[in-house]
């Protein structure tokens, strides 16, 4: 994380600019006490995980994949990471209950999901951006929480080239029950889960001009979640008078 005093958006929300990486590759091995942990949550809560992405190398934190298949009554893949919370996120002063999380997508059923097919970026680019943001906070010593928005790049650039979402926010999970989202490790360690939507450029160009709630207000309008559409309607278009 910068030194520097956090920029502050037009919403007056702060704005983190994280310097280059300066540590170096520092291999991690999971802990298989804390992974069952959290697969126990994911299966009491959602479902119980048909299968486990498994990272071969692990930078800082080991981070898994739970792969929680459709059902009758959640038609949809739900991806949860399991690693994050490994290690205590860089939270300011304050926010110190919020130093551990994880992180959850869903895709549609017709999503490519066979390990063969996420050879094809188009098909993995969602597991890659719930890899990249669990690791983010431990790189940059710095944190995530509800309401942040992480850009693709500066500029941002599109996640793959199936989609013009290039950024990511992260929110508070929709499609499973409220108790998911808080684990109870310890008196000092609560793992908060939160979702992962991304968002068109013009969106977090929305959140940074009129804060988190406006956003939020629209997504509730139009029922958009961390279900991932990949053709869903552009929220803060010209259509939507954000110009």
């Amino acid at each position: 994380m910068s030194d520097q005093p956090p920029e502050f958006s037009e919403s007056g929300e702060p704005i983190y600019r994280h310097k280059p990486r300066e540590k170096s590759f520092e291999l991690a091995i999971g802990d298989p006490g804390h992974i069952q942990l959290i697969e126990s949550h994911i299966a009491k809560h959602i479902g119980r995980p048909a299968s486990v992405f498994h990272e071969i190398m692990s930078d800082l934190v080991h981070i898994d994949i739970h792969f929680v298949p459709p059902t009758p009554t959640r038609n949809f893949y739900t991806l949860v990471t399991s690693g994050m919370s490994a290690r205590a996120m860089k939270a300011p002063g304050g926010c110190e209950d919020f130093s551990y999380a994880e992180l959850l997508i869903c895709l549609p059923t017709n999503w490519p999901v066979r390990k063969p097919d996420f050879k094809n970026p188009r098909n993995y680019w969602p597991v890659r951006l719930l890899k990249y943001l669990a690791r983010m906070p431990h790189a940059y010593e710095t944190w995530l929480t509800y309401g942040h928005t992480v850009p693709n790049g500066n500029p941002p650039e599109p996640f793959a080239a199936n989609t013009k979402f290039c950024c990511a926010l992260i929110a508070e999970i929709r499609r499973a029950p409220k108790e998911f989202g808080t684990l109870t490790v310890s008196p000092e360690m609560k793992i908060h889960f939160y979702a992962v939507v991304p968002l068109y450029k013009e969106e977090m160009e929305l959140k940074l001009k009129s804060g988190a709630e406006a956003l939020y207000e629209r997504f509730n309008r139009h029922g958009i979640s961390e279900l991932l559409d990949i053709k869903r309607r552009n929220v803060a278009t010209k259509m939507f008078g954000l110009f």
